[in-house]
């Protein structure tokens, strides 16, 4: 059981990893004290240039981070969304298809389905179900 760091409401277990995936993808490799390698490296991408080459490094650092952090999610794919005047203010969207497997983190990893969950970054940044 995990509760929602904002509001202290439960949580389940898929939501409990969206939780996770949202920490994860927006602290800075470094800022956790005990854990110094945690993170997705996201945050030290943001204020570039918005191209193609930064979308894929953005997708490349989201699948690495969720393999490596998040045990409950195996990322089948990621594609980049967002309109052409929400890219150029700076507002990029992903939707990221996952197999959620919610008892991986205890050895398990068979797979319950797979879900699709969105990433926006700009001033409504965070993960949606």
């Amino acid at each position: 059981m995990d509760f929602d760091r904002r509001t202290g409401a439960r949580l389940t277990n898929y939501q409990s990893a969206l939780q996770s995936v949202e920490i994860l993808f927006f602290s800075r490799i470094g800022s956790h004290v005990l854990l110094r390698e945690f993170g997705a490296g996201l945050v030290e991408l943001l204020g570039r240039k918005l191209n193609a080459r930064l979308f894929s490094a953005y997708m490349l650092l989201m699948a690495a981070a969720i393999d490596l952090w998040e045990p409950r999610f195996r990322v089948r794919r990621i594609i980049p969304g967002g309109t052409v005047d929400e890219l150029r203010q700076g507002a990029a969207k992903f939707s990221i298809e996952v197999e959620f497997r919610p008892r991986a983190h205890l050895g398990d990893p068979s797979v319950e389905g797979v879900r699709t969950f969105g990433l926006r970054f700009g001033r409504t940044a965070g993960v949606t179900e």
